[in-house]
């Protein structure tokens, strides 16, 4: 008999065991899944807090900009003209234009603010960043093709080939030739050729830009050998681009600084010049407006509900009906949304007022249940003592129960809004979904919300905004992070423990 008392009780403790092993292992899988994709979307989402400019010098041109009216400006032409200067091979129309692409459609912002501030900088030469357009700001932050620099070792002579366009390359002697492959660049100053065939002690090429005809000497150091890894025809970025921004990394005018922007702007057509400013505002809005509304009716129901509605067959029905709306698919709202307040009332499209009032009835059945958990919290006993000193009902539940509750009521509200925060299907039925480009001025503005603005940037095809959705998300995981701590707040500072 001992024995098998031995043996269960042995069994029990590796019964236990396992358990707590199983335990460990899906909260280390939890874990491990839960840091692969915060990792995943820093990793992807970082650089698009970073921006890349290029310092030209600019002479601001009177015939350009007219010192009256400097605001109405042709910086945009000014700006070119300064890039030009230090590419005067790029002569051809179909050049100048794969140039001007290197420079943001909102590169000569800083230009405009700086002449508008200062009028008397008119005549004058600047040296001014440029923003770059977002196909060569992800060269520069190698998410377009890897990029291996070799300098040249050995002098090369390049010549016409006799017969047929192209160059042909060849060093001092066969065995000082460069050792190049078909598909790779060479750069030296103006020169900006394509190897297209390799063959033993000398290479040809093709120009990327116009060359002279006659032979060019360049000495071991002179000239650098580029290889990119992704072809020509799966980027979005040509070689001659590519080597010109070479160019401008190797004269040091290339900087990096934080993308303000991001954070000041609104959305844009344009990868570089689009913000989540618009969107943040648009949510805080309308956030706002689910606060005001639902949270005095939440409170006022849930008050009602548990501390003075008789106990009958229709409350039943009601709290059913309250349990079962919190577990409503948060689009059925939003269909609720466009047929009572859009087509009914005639309430304005896509504005943070409508969206507040389909989020109010979003979070209203949590804020009721989370309001109903925190009164029945409260001991009987401060409601009983209340009237026995003779307090009426009202005086009890306002006055002793209601501020005891209210750290539960306070978290269960911001745990509400936190995932009104971060709903996006309700928010497209009721138009959300359009282009917003200004910044919302009020309650009735067209506006967007962050997720809606998430879930439009992930559906364009400019690999830039791939790097601005993670932004995106990193901003609005960072809210919702500081709304539940918050609520962590406020329930461990106000807590009581009966």
């Amino acid at each position: 008999m001992t024995e098998l008392r031995s043996e269960l009780i042995a069994k029990r403790y590796r019964a236990e065991r396992r358990f707590r092993f199983y335990g460990a292992t899906a909260l280390a899988v939890t874990a491990a899944f839960l840091a692969v994709l915060l990792v995943s979307i820093v990793w992807q989402g970082l650089p698009a807090f970073l921006e890349k400019k290029i310092q030209l010098e600019v002479t601001v041109d009177p015939a350009a900009v007219d010192a009256a009216n400097p605001v109405a400006g042709d910086y945009d032409k000014l700006l070119r003209e300064g890039l030009r200067t230090l590419f005067p091979e790029a002569s051809s129309r179909v050049l100048r234009k794969a140039l001007n692409g290197l420079i943001s459609t909102g590169g000569s912002d800083d230009l405009r603010s700086r002449v508008v501030a200062d009028p008397s900088l008119i005549g004058k030469t600047l040296t001014v960043p440029a923003l770059l357009s977002d196909d060569a700001d992800l060269y520069l932050k190698g998410q377009q093709t890897g990029v291996t620099r070799a300098p040249g070792a050995s002098a090369i002579q390049i010549a016409p080939l006799e017969g047929e366009e192209g160059f042909l390359i060849t060093g001092d002697t066969p065995e000082k030739s460069p050792e190049a492959l078909p598909g790779q660049l060479v750069q030296a100053g103006a020169v900006n050729l394509r190897i297209t065939a390799a063959k033993p002690g000398y290479v040809t090429a093709e120009a990327l830009t116009p060359m002279e005809p006659a032979m060019q000497q360049l000495a071991a150091g002179q000239w650098q050998l580029v290889t990119l890894s992704v072809p020509e025809q799966d980027r979005r970025i040509s070689d001659v681009q590519a080597l010109w921004l070479e160019k401008l990394k190797a004269e040091g005018r290339v900087e990096t600084g934080f993308n303000w922007r991001f954070f000041t702007a609104g959305d844009s057509r344009e990868a570089e010049l689009a913000g989540v400013r618009g969107a943040l505002v648009g949510s805080l809005l309308t956030v706002a407006v689910a606060l005001a509304f639902a949270l005095p009716l939440g409170v006022a129901a849930a008050i009602y509900l548990e501390q003075f509605a008789p106990k009958n067959r229709f409350t039943d029905l009601i709290e059913v009906n309250i349990n079962n709306l919190a577990a409503v698919p948060s689009i059925i709202f939003g269909l609720l949304g466009l047929a009572v307040f859009l087509n009914f009332f005639g309430l304005p499209r896509s504005a943070p007022l409508v969206g507040g009032l389909v989020l109010a009835l979003l979070v209203l059945p949590t804020i009721i249940i989370a309001s109903r958990a925190a009164l029945k919290a409260v001991p009987q006993s401060i409601t009983e003592a209340a009237l026995g000193v003779g307090a009426s009902k009202q005086q009890a539940v306002f006055q002793h129960v209601l501020p005891l509750a209210l750290p539960g009521i306070m978290t269960g509200t911001i745990l509400g809004l936190a995932r009104a925060f971060g709903e996006t299907a309700p928010l497209l039925m009721i138009g959300m979904v359009a282009f917003i480009a200004d910044i919302p001025s009020g309650f009735t503005s067209a506006a967007t919300a962050l997720p809606v603005q998430v879930f439009l940037w992930s559906d364009l095809p400019e690999a830039a905004f791939k790097s601005k959705t993670a932004a995106a998300i990193i901003v609005l995981l960072v809210v919702l992070f500081a709304l539940n701590a918050a609520a962590i707040y406020l329930r461990k500072r106000f807590e009581r423990r009966w």
